[in-house]
């Protein structure tokens, strides 16, 4: 029998490649924020060092036990805790190492508030990395699209430092797609 993780191993490569120069050989606790059904988280668990925490947070149920049968299916061993929120209110983590938002973020309209609380939990030089299509103009799935330069300037106006994009890669949906990551002060 195949795990989730093997019939999803090329979702979970695509994945990979936009995270690895962002967290590759780190350890410590990580978030995903709007987590969905886990392809990101996945990709974010395979890449940190053995002994990292993951919070994966995402505001729907279903996706939440999704996500649970799916790590518990093909990563048995993995510190994951599943939290229901909404990430636009949180307020009630531990100081993170890194923080994963992978297109959850253009369902955001008013993205500079929402962003500068989270940069919040943070330890001193953690990491946040953003996962978005490169795009301007918003759809019926990508309400409040934002494209690598609209990234750079607003993680510089939420504070992080060395904005930067990472990686790229190619999507069928919207042409492409970008990671971005500024680190806190």
């Amino acid at each position: 029998m195949t795990t989730w993780a093997e019939r999803e191993a090329r979702r979970i490569e695509k994945a990979r490649t936009l995270l690895r120069p962002g967290v590759q050989d780190q350890v410590g606790a990580w978030a995903d924020l709007g987590c969905g059904d886990g392809i990101f988280t996945a990709a974010l668990y395979t890449l940190l060092d053995p002994g990292s925490d993951i919070y994966a947070l995402d505001k729907n149920r279903r996706s939440l036990d999704a996500l649970a049968r799916n790590f518990a299916g093909s990563y048995p061993d993995s510190a994951l805790h599943s939290i229901l929120a909404d990430f636009t209110h949180l307020l009630f983590l531990p100081p993170l190492d890194g923080l994963l938002m992978a297109n959850s973020l253009h369902f955001i309209r008013r993205k500079k508030p929402v962003l500068k609380q989270i940069v919040t939990l943070l330890k001193p030089r953690g990491r946040l990395i953003l996962v978005e299509y490169n795009i301007s103009r918003g759809n019926f799935a990508v309400p409040h699209p934002l494209d690598e330069a609209g990234f750079l300037s607003l993680a510089a106006e939420v504070g992080l430092l060395q904005p930067r994009i990472i990686a790229k890669i190619p999507s069928t949906f919207l042409g492409q797609m970008y990671a971005g990551m500024g680190t806190a002060s």
